[in-house]
């Protein structure tokens, strides 16, 4: 199914009957990557996944978007197909779009899963810097040399940037840059909906610590940890995950 919000087309399937879940993947996700979870939860709930903008069957917005956008255009969303209220599963950008809803609104949250979410900026090493100086000196070399020739430059993102900055194309690449510099943290104490976390133990791209912060800073939340678990913790180790999810939302599903 698509409908239009602000001249986007969101795609997104729904299926089930009773309350109201919605799945939010990650970036350079799809719903397809949230299928572990949609099709365990379809059959004690109503569950809503959504191709972020952008990504899957979803359209490219014409201009680039940060958090706040995104959340915006997905509060839109819920409004149109008719959703007062829902719980919310959001792993890793998705988490950085379900705590601003649970932050900026909170009527429409119910309660709030945040798996290996982004939105903590991260602790910085020196290599760090070294490494975005070294690529912003090549790429002036580079430019001095090419051009604005926008085909070599390409063939320079993909071979010097990040994979996910080498994999994302012009505005998605631009949107990337604005999402991944949004500090969420001062919103995280906003947060009144029962929130929890599940962190993969060995997450390196959202490492626990951040976990760790926001089971601080969100007042009511609990931290589960998969252990030997990376990034798509929810796959690493479905059957915990799904047990933690089937207590947390015990009082909505239909079992």
């Amino acid at each position: 199914m698509k409908i239009n919000i602000d001249g986007i087309n969101i795609n997104y399937i729904q299926e089930g009957k009773g309350y109201d879940i919605i799945l939010l993947h990650g970036w350079g996700g799809s719903i397809e990557t949230m299928n572990p979870i949609f099709i365990h939860l379809k059959n004690f709930a109503k569950v809503t996944s959504i191709d972020l903008p952008g990504f899957g069957n979803s359209s490219k917005p014409e201009n680039s978007l940060n958090s706040f956008e995104y959340s915006e255009i997905i509060y839109k969303f819920i409004k149109a197909v008719g959703i007062e209220k829902a719980n919310f599963i959001g792993h890793s950008h998705g988490g950085r779009i379900g705590i601003i809803l649970a932050a900026e609104y909170p009527e429409i949250v119910n309660k709030l899963v945040l798996v290996d979410s982004a939105g903590i900026i991260p602790k910085r090493k020196m290599n760090y810097y070294l490494k975005v100086y070294w690529f912003k000196l090549l790429k002036r070399i580079y430019l001095l040399f090419n051009g604005n020739d926008k085909s070599k430059l390409e063939k320079f993102y993909k071979k010097y940037g990040s994979t996910d900055y080498s994999q994302a194309e012009g505005i998605m690449r631009e949107t990337m840059v604005k999402v991944v510099n949004d500090n969420l943290e001062p919103l995280l104490e906003k947060i009144k909906a029962p929130t929890l976390l599940i962190w993969g133990e060995e997450d390196d791209e959202t490492p626990l610590y951040m976990g760790k912060i926001m089971e601080e800073k969100i007042k009511d939340s609990g931290l589960v940890t998969i252990e030997k678990g990376s990034h798509y913790s929810y796959i690493d180790d479905i059957v915990k995950f799904r047990a933690a999810i089937k207590y947390f939302f015990k009082e909505e599903l239909t079992v």
